[in-house]
């Protein structure tokens, strides 16, 4: 198979650890390039992660004729142009999660990807991950019965530390922690139930630290008429993080955020079933990419589904607001 040369945009922290070794040991695939605007901090990462160039100007990144496919990992708020760029050089587009500061620019990502005849997909990387496809198969199998109703729980502490980072600028990142981390929750039960249909909500801020959202609750329903509700609070020392999926036959209950156990119960009793989290959460994901950039699969994080849970947050964040 080809070896498929990639080149990051925007190599901070996520590059590190979680991404960026992932494009080093998937097979058939290189790190051939990286870029980011200073040109110190791009030239530090490709020296110690043995990159063999570095760029500071995107334009000159993208026509690098070794480049095959490019991994947007900057802030939302540029994803849509590094998108076009990438998509009017030719050039396959992974990007970050989340996939735009709105539906809108998602919109225009997939249509100009389209229009270019390269594919795009979005780092929503739990749908690969070992954990989340024990769950998938658990559903799939009929082990609780037919799915009812889902519920997401995550409560953290985010008002310690530094607070006016891209994070929480709604200008930057289209919200706070909701749309930063929320996100996570609400693709993977896309992957797992369907697409959501209908959503309504509210989004507060509550503590003051910053201008975004800091408490959300909503509720929605799935095309399959699967019905769910959601909160996530950032302000609280009580740390949660704790989705249910109720079924007809018993239940699946998972952490989002961590390696901790299914818990499966039924009619049998309950069942703690351990699961792999791996050091690179990217690399399963990327794997699929490369394989279906060698006719192998497909990988089942697209634009078109990455754009769906940036709808989902924009209606929370709209039904606020109107």
């Amino acid at each position: 198979m080809k070896t498929i040369r990639w080149g990051i945009i925007g190599v901070g922290d996520v590059c590190e650890v979680k991404s960026g070794p992932g494009f080093q040991k998937a097979e058939n695939s290189a790190l051939v390039a990286v870029m980011r605007r200073d040109a110190a901090k791009a030239q530090d990462f490709a020296e110690r992660h043995q990159v063999p160039r570095w760029y500071d100007q995107a334009e000159d990144f993208i026509n690098d004729p070794e480049v095959d496919a490019v991994y947007i990992a900057t802030p939302p708020h540029v994803h849509k142009r590094y998108t076009l760029m990438a998509a009017e050089a030719g050039k396959p587009v992974f990007v970050e999660k989340p996939m735009a500061i709105n539906f809108e620019e998602c919109q225009a990502m997939v249509d100009a990807c389209n229009n270019a005849g390269v594919p795009l997909w979005v780092a929503y990387y739990r749908r690969c991950l070992p954990k989340f496809r024990k769950i998938k198969a658990l559903v799939d199998s009929g082990a609780i019965g037919q799915v009812r109703t889902v519920s997401i729980t995550l409560r953290a502490n985010k008002t310690t530390g530094p607070q006016e980072t891209w994070r929480v600028n709604t200008d930057v990142s289209g919200g706070g922690h909701f749309v930063d981390v929320g996100v996570h929750s609400l693709d993977y039960l896309d992957y797992l139930l369907g697409p959501i249909a209908k959503v309504s909500g509210y989004a507060l801020n509550q503590g003051g630290h910053y201008a975004a959202e800091d408490n959300v609750v909503t509720s929605f329903v799935f095309e399959s008429g699967v019905t769910g509700t959601g909160s996530w609070c950032f302000t609280s020392e009580a740390a949660t993080d704790d989705t249910v999926i109720t079924g007809t036959k018993g239940i699946l209950r998972y952490a989002t955020f961590t390696g901790d156990p299914i818990v499966l119960t039924t009619a049998s009793g309950e069942e703690s079933i351990p699961v792999e989290w791996p050091a690179h959460v990217h690399q399963n994901l990327i794997q699929t990419i490369v394989d279906e950039l060698n006719g192998q699969g497909q990988s089942p994080s697209t634009g078109e589904s990455g754009a769906r849970t940036t709808w989902v947050t924009d209606q929370i964040l709209q039904s606020t607001s109107s």
